[in-house]
């Protein structure tokens, strides 16, 4: 069925679409024919070769956008293609949806400026609301069918908005607040750019206490702090130790007492899910999120005290400098405190984008509570729930029947509608909001990263970008998709109490390939 308007479009949208569809058009019309000799038996399912057209077609539409390198393709997806053996990261468990863990050192999703923006060299606008438009009942007629699955569980709800023009085409119970399990992370994202700004980094140091000597490791809520010999560009555990060391040294100090501050986080440490491995307990103070592994994304064991392990490394670290330290306890450093060294991490735009891409837990609730301390909120779960409601709000956004108690989706009592998913995509291609466009290009690209990396083989392999979420008995996909004919489309799938995992994620990939296959 076709969904009334929620509210007005920004007057700029029109222009985007005079500046985009002409440039579109005419890559579509040379590669549709291809297309559509493949798609029209069966509108869910490309061939491989498809699927190279549609990497095509992809690539087409937004190589003048930014993110792209010189051979047409982003940088992850490149090597991706290169060294097909390596996984991308993982949902929300090892079950048969899950693909897996990454070996190596971590390797943020590369940032990428405006998608829509570069199409046609203008900063037209991009709509924040939705309305009918012809064309809207043919789509219905495509996706009707499909969201009538059976797979899809006993509640689904489902939003289709073009980006370009800022037309709602679809929507099905669009209103209807369900579990959106890892989706959460779209609105993570949002809340978390629009407190801090996207150039933000976390920070942390070491601070000495002049009169007892102690030496203070304060965490600042940075879960990609790395103990890795190779960081990646990310901060550093071992620079930090080196840089301390040499501080320490210049003061004639040979030997501290070591502490470690966590104070920067409230409330609990213990996500409302219990001791689970895909996140570690919520810290302001922790290295490589804990992992026992060499994994860096997906779920992992965890060590039981994130931050006492740190500072037992960071220890280690400095004996190597010439620093004999105590073993750590916890503590909290003073206003009176020397800073002696500080490391911090990539910008905020590379930890939403790393966090999306590889559905990162423990970024995920480090960034809301940024976020919620940002917000003049207590860095806990309920400060979490107030500070996001309150950014997406003062947006404008539809946040009626939502609601946030963590910021990974994790929780099982977290709810959030199709309209607000897709109107933070939305939000976050508007090109008034640059801030924002880590939000899309951070989606992972179906078939080739993150968590839709083993998704979309035999179907719409780069030209779905979405942000995957599971739980048992939920499944929900977030994202966009360009279609033959160049649209840019944002769409939104929930479904709650599913039986079959593997079922229900076929049945969103079939909704979606359906949209990038040739949707009106």
């Amino acid at each position: 069925m076709v969904v009334p308007e929620l509210r007005p479009w920004r007057a700029t949208g029109p222009r985007v679409a005079r500046a985009v569809r002409p440039r579109v058009a005419r890559f579509a019309r040379a590669t549709a024919p291809q297309l559509d000799r493949v798609t029209r038996p069966k509108t869910w399912q490309y061939t491989a070769g498809a699927a190279t057209a549609g990497l095509a077609l992809a690539a087409g539409v937004v190589t003048a956008a930014g993110p792209w390198d010189s051979t047409g393709q982003r940088t992850a997806e490149r090597d991706r293609a290169v060294a097909l053996e390596r996984t991308g990261g993982a949902d929300h468990g090892r079950g048969p949806v899950g693909s897996g863990t990454t070996s190596g050192s971590p390797r943020p999703a590369p940032s990428a400026p405006s998608v829509l923006t570069g199409l046609g060299g203008t900063a037209g606008g991009v709509p924040r609301g939705a309305e009918a438009v012809p064309g809207g009942t043919a789509l219905a007629d495509v996706l009707g069918p499909l969201m009538e699955d059976p797979a899809l569980g006993g509640s689904r709800g489902a939003a289709v908005v073009d980006l370009t023009t800022g037309k709602r085409l679809y929507g099905r119970d669009a209103g209807t607040a369900l579990t959106p399990a890892s989706t959460t992370k779209i609105a993570t994202a949002v809340a978390a750019l629009t407190a801090l700004g996207p150039d933000h980094r976390l920070t942390t140091r070491t601070a000495l206490e002049a009169d007892t000597g102690e030496l203070v490791l304060v965490g600042g809520g940075d879960p990609t702090l790395t103990a890795r010999t190779d960081a990646r560009g990310l901060a550093s555990l071992r620079t930090l130790a080196e840089k301390t060391a040499t501080a320490l040294k210049k003061r004639d100090v040979r030997e501290v007492t070591l502490s470690y501050d966590t104070t920067l986080y409230a409330g609990t440490e213990m996500h409302p899910i219990g001791v689970n491995e895909n996140l570690a307990r919520v810290t302001a103070l922790m290295a490589d999120e804990g992992r026992t592994d060499d994994s860096t994304s997906g779920p992992a064991p965890r060590v039981p005290d994130p931050a006492a392990d740190a500072a037992r490394t960071f220890a280690g670290f400095l004996e190597r400098h010439g620093i004999t330290a105590s073993a750590p306890g916890p503590s909290k450093a003073t206003d009176r405190a020397d800073t002696l060294a500080t490391v911090s991490s990539p910008p905020l735009t590379a930890l939403v984008e790393r966090m999306l891409t590889n559905s990162d837990n423990d970024l995920a609730e480090a960034l809301a509570r940024h976020t919620a301390l940002a917000s003049g909120e207590s860095a806990d779960f309920d400060g979490v729930s107030a500070a996001i409601t309150a950014r997406l709000r003062q947006l404008g956004l539809p946040v009626d029947g939502a609601r946030f108690h963590d910021g990974s989706g994790l929780d099982r009592t977290d709810r959030i509608t199709a309209d607000l998913l897709t109107a933070l995509l939305a939000e976050a291609a508007d090109p008034s909001r640059p801030e924002l466009r880590p939000v899309l290009t951070g989606l992972p690209v179906a078939g080739f990263t993150g968590t839709l990396s083993g998704r979309y083989t035999d179907g719409a392999a780069g030209v779905v970008r979405a942000k995957t979420g599971t739980l048992t008995g939920v499944n929900t996909l977030a994202g966009t998709a360009v279609t033959p004919g160049g649209r840019l489309l944002g769409f939104a799938f929930l479904a709650s109490d599913t039986t079959n995992a593997w079922e229900a994620q076929a049945a969103l990939d079939r909704l979606t390939t359906a949209l990038a296959s040739g949707a009106p």
